[in-house]
């Protein structure tokens, strides 16, 4: 199977370097038209790193356009959408990548690193997405990355700002997942995990395995049109490729009327926490539908 992106328009954010940049150059590679987004170079001396990449993807032959628009208001998330449909006629294709670490310990944790990390991965997949999402519901068609981390998923000392914002865009994708199947919009969730500038140094022996490419070949996937998967999180490390997701297990029902105590909860902990048999909900009503079930089991 080849996967093409031939007459697709794609919005990648922070894609000036690392994985944003990796991304880019693929999809140019393989026919989308992009809008490479990334700030403007601070001295605002020479070319930015956006039209570094654009250069390299024309130099390629590919075709491309740089977007210095910020993220992390609402009007340069309008803005970079607007640049892709006034160049291109359309957008299909949004990966949020851009993003900044603010690390501290939750106590020592301030306001203002809070606000900045929350702007530049939660908010900013609100700018960024929701005009994206208007025009693919017209059009009938779209793929929309977001893209998380382990931080987030699992947890890391120091990083109680940028887990939240990574944990929140796979409650964002979870809804879009859900109100695009209609219009054939998917919505997934990437946890990469590559060497980029943001984790220069931090690596180690790991340093040399982890090329952004390695991710790029998941993201390509799951943004094409080959891709008929939609509210899903992937993990890409070094090669590695793998689902994560959230289960249900089957639990302890007390009873149809039972009002059970904490003491009765605490005796039956483990049946609670017992995975055999875990369900994977697809939207918030399956457990509604579980507990239903079981009501009208146990009145019968």
């Amino acid at each position: 199977m080849t996967i093409s992106f031939g007459d697709r328009v794609a919005v990648i954010t922070g894609a000036g370097t690392g994985l944003g940049r990796s991304h880019a150059l693929e999809l140019a590679s393989r026919g989308a038209m992009v809008v490479v987004n990334d700030l403007a170079s601070p001295d605002g001396d020479g070319p930015s790193s956006a039209e570094t990449v654009v250069e390299e993807i024309r130099q390629s032959g590919g075709v491309a356009v740089a977007s210095h628009d910020s993220v992390a208001t609402q009007a340069g998330g309008a803005a970079i959408i607007a640049k892709a449909v006034d160049e291109f006629g359309r957008i299909d294709i949004v990966i949020n990548n851009a993003g900044i670490v603010r690390d501290a310990s939750f106590a020592k944790l301030s306001a203002e690193a809070t606000d900045a990390v929350l702007d530049v991965h939660l908010r900013a997949a609100f700018f960024v997405t929701q005009p994206a999402f208007v025009h693919m519901k017209e059009q009938g068609y779209g793929r929309i990355l977001f893209t998380s981390s382990g931080a987030g998923l699992f947890g890391n000392f120091g990083q109680a700002n940028y887990a939240a914002a990574k944990a929140g865009v796979v409650g964002l994708a979870n809804v879009l997942a859900i109100e695009g199947s209609r219009n054939n919009i998917a919505a997934n969730v990437l946890a990469p995990a590559a060497r980029t500038q943001m984790n220069e140094g931090l690596l180690g022996e790991l340093t040399d395995a982890l090329d952004p490419e390695l991710v790029t070949s998941m993201a390509v996937y799951l943004v094409s049109e080959e891709c008929d998967r939609t509210g899903e999180v992937y993990s890409a490390i070094g090669g590695r490729y793998a689902q994560i997701f959230i289960g249900l297990t089957p639990g302890w029902f007390a009873g149809a009327g039972a009002r059970p105590t904490a003491d009765d909860v605490a005796a039956n902990i483990e049946t609670i926490r017992d995975t055999t048999g875990f369900r994977v909900p697809t939207d918030v009503s399956t457990e509604v539908e579980e507990l239903t079930e079981l009501l009208r089991a146990g009145s019968q």
